[in-house]
């Protein structure tokens, strides 16, 4: 019997649950303890609450069914959330093809930490940079790297901690 209350409770609560999962994942991941442990909390109350609903009517398929699409949509939803909150640094590596260039200059005066050194490419000399940022910020930098120098290769990490530098002031 179809119970559409229940279905679209049993799909809603399981992206909440997936949801909370997939960003206490990454707060986890991030080094976030102390708000990844409470939203674990809340994770398990949420997830036995749905578990709770579908255990209930185990011989209903559209439970199941719901229970499967609200797990794929949680997964979706919370990947959306982590990414709005960008939270974390990235490392963007900064390639181009004169030792010269004036990127490093003009990305220090827009407020971004620089470190930048020769290196040997297969066609010549390059410059190499490396430019620490909030992944709030990263669309902006790459923005402004293609404006200023758009033939630049660019390349971009998470760093897993960081000591000292210019963040630290």
């Amino acid at each position: 019997m179809l119970s559409l209350p229940l279905v679209a409770g049993i799909v809603g609560i399981n992206v909440a649950y997936v949801s909370i999962f997939t960003l206490r994942l990454i707060l986890v991941i991030k080094g976030r303890i102390a708000v990844a442990s409470f939203m674990a909390m809340l994770e398990v109350f949420v997830y036995l609450t749905g578990l709770s609903l579908v255990l209930d009517s185990l011989d209903n398929p559209f439970n199941l069914a719901a229970y499967c699409i609200g797990f794929g949509l949680g997964v979706y939803t919370g990947s959306r959330i982590e990414e709005y909150l960008a939270l974390g640094y990235l490392v963007v590596q900064v390639i181009v093809d004169s030792p010269q260039s004036v990127l490093p200059a003009k990305l220090r005066e827009m407020g971004y930490g620089v470190t930048a050194c020769p290196a040997d490419g297969r066609d010549g000399q390059r410059l190499v940079m490396q430019v620490l940022v909030k992944r709030s910020n990263e669309r902006k930098l790459l923005n402004s790297i293609s404006q200023l120098s758009p033939r630049a290769f660019v390349i971009s990490h998470e760093p897993k901690r960081f000591v000292g530098g210019f963040w630290v002031r």
